[in-house]
């Protein structure tokens, strides 16, 4: 039986040059720095105990609920290491770690919607200027701003769920992908709403804002995002692969997608989103990004405000011209998409997931508690990103009340 293709609030498989694969950016108390110190991502050292003891049961059951070939995560609290560890295995006789390289679709999202926050804070743009002013030849690009690019309100169809395209997808795996061929399976189409008038996740979004930042900061993407987020972070295992290259070591992956259960380690990620901005990196990146992300560490007050809420609550409603199967989720201040990242219950997150990798990254300020999970799928595992209830059930354990479980 072909499995349906996983397409979630994330780009299924979405960013710099890839560095020696035995350093990490390590567990810190304060922000980090290029220049920070690094320390290899390892297993926690053992017996775990107390709230170790807690996550590594939820991960060692899941891994056998959900048939997964592996679990890797880092949970943190106050930028200390709470349980950092791999299960299973990365293919047949050996073993997950820690150290390898997974594939973090959406968390290339969240860069570029911090990227697009630091140029306004800069004065090279501002949220509210029309695209046009940088991609003239975008249809509709006069009524579309850089604000509903990043917040995905722009009205414009989302090219995964095309059956011409995912037909194309399916049919050739290692097919590369540019720009404009991927968007033109949007842009062909007419806006499914008014501009700025509903909500609806299209990739094309973020595709087409990965070019627009080019344009304003005259620099390319990979760079940009280089020098704006990944070395303030101190990232040092965190880099753009736009071809089907993953950095030693790699966490290998499997789906059953296409109907039969294969390899998709190196099936050809350029179709994710922009090119600059496709991500690998390692469980210990994930756990610092998501906590230079939750804390708005990148970014001014006003700029962190508007990251967690660009306008996007009370949108989201089908209509005529948007069915319930596209605007799907109605933005609630519990509940809502910022600009590149969810917020859920307190939580900032993404949950990119990718043909057999799937992964969840996410804060919470007021535990001061991050939780980063990535998942492999077994020959049996269930589709859907199968991270996301491993971090729901740590969370309602480390931080009842405050629940990772969507609606």
């Amino acid at each position: 039986m072909k499995r349906a293709r996983t397409v979630s609030l994330c780009i299924a498989g979405l960013l710099g040059a890839a560095l020696p694969a035995a350093t990490v950016a390590g567990p810190t108390s304060g922000p980090a720095s290029a220049s920070a110190a690094t320390e290899a991502c390892v297993t926690s050292p053992g017996p775990a105990r107390g709230d170790a003891a807690k996550v590594l049961a939820i991960a060692q059951k899941a891994q056998r609920e959900f048939g997964l070939n592996s679990v890797v995560l880092r949970v943190s609290s106050g930028g200390k290491d709470v349980l950092t560890t791999a299960l299973g295995e990365s293919m047949t006789g050996v073993p997950a770690e820690p150290s390898m390289h997974f594939r973090t679709g959406s968390v290339g999202i969240v860069y570029m919607g911090i990227a697009l926050l630091r140029l306004v804070e800069q004065g090279k743009a501002s949220l509210d200027d029309p695209v046009s002013r940088w991609l003239p030849d975008l249809p509709h690009g006069s009524e579309i701003t850089l604000r509903m690019l990043g917040s995905s309100t722009s009205g414009l169809h989302d090219y995964v769920t095309d059956p011409a395209f995912l037909a194309e997808l399916e049919a050739h795996p290692f097919r590369h992908w540019t720009t404009d061929q991927i968007t033109s399976y949007a842009t062909s189409k007419p806006l499914l709403y008014e501009p700025g008038t509903n909500w609806s996740y299209s990739h094309a979004n973020f595709a087409l804002l990965g070019t627009a930042l080019e344009k304003i900061s005259g620099v390319g993407l990979e760079r940009l995002l280089t020098e704006q987020i990944m070395n303030p972070l101190g990232l040092s295992q965190t880099s753009n692969q736009y071809t089907p290259r993953i950095p030693e070591p790699a966490l290998h992956a499997f789906t059953s997608e296409r109907g039969k259960y294969e390899e998709s380690t190196f099936w050809n990620p350029s179709w994710t989103t922009a090119p600059g901005a496709v991500l690998v990196q390692n469980i210990c990146d994930l756990d610092r990004s998501a906590r230079g992300v939750g804390t708005g560490e990148l970014l001014s007050a006003q700029s962190f405000k508007t990251q967690l809420d660009p306008g996007t609550i009370g949108l989201g409603h089908p209509t005529a011209t948007c069915p319930a199967t596209v605007c799907l989720l109605t933005n609630t201040e519990a509940h809502h998409f910022g600009l590149g990242v969810i917020v859920l219950n307190g939580w900032t997150l993404t949950n990119p997931s990718f043909s057999g990798y799937a992964a969840v990254s996410a804060y919470l300020p007021a535990e001061k508690l991050a939780i980063s999970v990535t998942v492999t799928q077994g020959p049996k595992s269930p589709a859907g990103n199968s991270a996301q209830p491993i971090a729901e059930r740590i969370s309602d354990a480390l931080a009842p009340g405050h629940s990772l479980k969507m609606r």
